[in-house]
């Protein structure tokens, strides 16, 4: 076998599986703007709900917590009232789970690895959006490079009409994944501030409930 024979044989296969995935791409860019929108609902709640907080309320709260728990009242009870501090679902089961266990034996611990536990489940959440923001920007630049072929070959071809789908196809999935990963930086790094805030804030209260522990 020739080497321009090879040459033409490898540069076919090469076409036709860049050609295979331009439906694939623009299926997963399209998935990654509604997940991106999705996102961008989560967030807009995130905020809404961060909106109360503020340290004398968390202040009160630990100060609560203590007076309740050194008066022997229902853990349940407790647990519930400081609901009002948790800024989101994962935060209010780690409270509620930190008032039921403080002062049992080995309780230390297991405050915390419910705190790591915590930081864990943030940065699984942080790993959505950082996820979109390399898969964005990837995407569009697929999107572009694979119907650039065809549009040569229009080109070549004198077909104007070709040469245009295709490009409109190329330009539009590239504004796609910029604008896919220029929003889902924005609110990683917002996120990763929020989260961060959330874990201080347990530590806070763990702390002030750890200490309640210790002086009964």
């Amino acid at each position: 076998m020739s080497p321009l024979l090879l040459a033409d044989i490898e540069s076919d296969v090469i076409f036709r599986v860049a050609d295979a995935l331009r439906v694939p791409v623009l299926v997963l860019t399209l998935l990654a703007l509604l997940w991106l929108l999705w996102e961008c609902g989560a967030f807009a709640v995130e905020l809404v709900r961060r909106r109360r907080r503020d340290f004398r309320r968390l202040d009160a709260a630990a100060a609560g917590v203590r007076e309740s728990l050194v008066a022997g009242r229902d853990r349940g009870v407790v647990a519930s009232e400081v609901q009002a501090v948790a800024w989101s679902g994962e935060m209010g089961r780690t409270l509620d789970f930190m008032v039921r266990e403080v002062g049992t034996p080995g309780d230390e611990q297991r405050l915390s690895k419910a705190l790591a536990d915590f930081d864990f489940g943030s940065l699984r959440r942080l790993e959505r959006t950082r996820l979109l923001v390399r898969a964005g920007p990837a995407l569009g630049l697929m999107g572009t490079l694979i119907p650039l072929s065809p549009a040569l070959a229009g080109l070549a071809r004198g077909d104007v009409q070709t040469l245009t789908e295709n490009l409109r196809v190329a330009f539009s999935v590239t504004v796609l994944g910029l604008l896919i990963g220029a929003v889902a930086f924005g609110i990683s790094l917002v996120r990763d501030r929020l989260y961060g805030q959330d874990l201080s804030d347990l530590e806070y209260l763990a702390a002030a409930v750890t200490r309640k522990a210790d002086g009964a």
